[in-house]
């Protein structure tokens, strides 16, 4: 049996452990259940469909039928592996072993009815965004849910810390850490927001979406009705309509392409982090017996963020290419779809990976508030900004170009420089005791 030290993935083999609910959903074993559940739970619609050769099943069928699923095991999803090597197709063995299960319950002269009328895409795609939906609302949400409210509760805590800005890399008008941080609370919540008016849509309708072979056999029958109540009602999906044989994926693409936007700010969040690190604004807590670097004893390094950027970067190149490639498909059908959709998986696995590498490295995070002070101390320059437009507010005479003279000198500006100029300056007392105050610690703005 093989290892988690002989895989080829590394979601699979070293960070297994952090993505092992995704297991429930992008599986093998999880594709073939929702099959299962896809398969039993239109045979029970069309019992209640009104046609006369299948009726309403008795709610202690209708459940016998649903434990298929709902008790699925390992040895029910090795029996279907087993009929797919003579079949060499997986969704009709889904059918043939649902035919031997309905021999076991009594209900062999049903069983024509199981996939009635149905092409394997009517499974597939909605088995798969069923999974999708379950796993972004189960596993995915929470996760971002936890690493969102960490950063919160940091920008919180750190709400009163003034900070130097460096906006083109150079000093800038000071800021607060703690709103630094909650610039990221709010661009992940507005991305939320607009997740979850996104559509886990849904095809069935057939070899080429029109319910040919339902109409043909079952006229009286309105199947474009049936449909969107079973996908919609039962399953918890939109329905599209019309399509082809194959879902058409402009939502799953919105989806993804959601995700990776959620991903990008990540990205940029573990870089600015990484950066004031690299300043020394944050030193990291250390665990015992860990090791920075094989050769230089001394260091910490900003591994977990680090760790999360690379998984991000993993995740986007694949949400990028699902997104543009799904919506594409030659005709009414090719099985490109098919086979970039087992990957969905994936990129959510290296996302989850990411989210957990950054909640574990804010935990690390110790404030070195002394760095950030020294920083402000030395670059009095960025209270010219304040003067300047105090002046402007008072009709001063160039007051721009005065303070760009003095600050633009090689010398250093500090406090007495600053305090220096306001004394030359032909304002009122009141005026100058305004600026007096002013400090590269308290021009932080609101």
């Amino acid at each position: 049996m093989p290892t988690a030290l002989q895989a080829i993935s590394p979601i699979d083999g070293r960070y297994r452990s952090k993505v092992e609910p995704l297991a429930n959903y992008f599986s093998e074993f999880a594709l073939i259940r929702y099959r299962v559940l896809v398969e039993v739970e239109y045979f029970i619609a069309l019992s209640e469909s009104g046609i006369k050769q299948l009726q309403p099943l008795p709610e202690p069928t209708q459940e016998q039928l649903r434990d298929l699923y709902r008790k699925f095991t390992d040895e029910q999803a090795q029996a279907i592996k087993d009929i797919e090597k003579v079949t060499n197709h997986d969704v009709k063995a889904v059918e043939y072993f649902l035919k031997e299960q309905f021999d076991l319950l009594g209900l062999s002269a049903h069983k024509e009815f199981i996939h009635f009328g149905l092409t394997s895409q009517d499974i597939n795609n909605t088995a798969i965004p069923l999974s999708i939906k379950d796993a972004i609302e189960n596993v995915y949400l929470p996760e971002l849910e936890e690493v969102r409210d960490e950063i919160y509760r940091l920008s919180n805590n750190w709400k009163d810390i003034p900070l130097l800005a460096r906006t083109h890399g150079q000093p800038a008008s000071p800021t607060r850490l703690g709103k630094e941080f909650y610039v990221f609370v709010v661009r992940i919540e507005e991305q939320m927001n607009m997740l979850e008016h996104v559509q886990h849509a849904a095809k069935f309708g057939g070899a080429t979406g029109n319910y040919n072979a339902h109409h043909v056999a079952f006229p009286q029958v309105n199947w474009q009705k049936f449909g969107q109540d079973f996908v919609e009602n039962r399953l918890g999906l939109k329905h599209s309509f019309p399509t082809t044989q194959i879902e058409h994926y402009d939502h799953m693409a919105s989806l993804f392409d959601n995700l990776k936007r959620i991903n990008t700010i990540f990205i940029d969040l573990d870089r600015d982090i990484w950066t004031y690190i690299s300043m020394d604004y944050f030193k990291q807590k250390i665990k015992a017996g860990e090791i920075g670097s094989s050769a230089m004893p001394h260091k910490v390094n900003p591994i977990d963020f680090e760790n999360s950027e690379g998984n991000l970067g993993i995740a986007n190149a694949l949400f990028e290419h699902l997104s543009a490639k799904l919506p594409i498909s030659r005709l009414q059908r090719d099985l490109t779809d098919s086979t970039v959709l087992r990957n969905v998986g994936v990129p959510i696995a290296h996302t989850i990976i990411a989210f957990k590498a950054t909640l574990k490295g804010l935990g690390k995070l110790l404030l070195n508030e002394a760095k950030i002070a020294q920083d402000l101390e030395n670059n009095w320059a960025v209270v010219a900004e304040a003067i300047q437009t105090i002046l402007r507010r008072e009709a001063y005479p160039n007051p721009y170009e005065a303070l760009k003279e003095l600050t633009r000198t090689n010398e250093k500006i500090t406090g007495k420089s600053i305090a220096d100029f306001i004394e030359t300056l032909e304002i009122s007392e009141d005026i100058k005791a305004e600026m007096r105050v002013i400090t590269p610690s308290t021009f932080t703005g609101i």
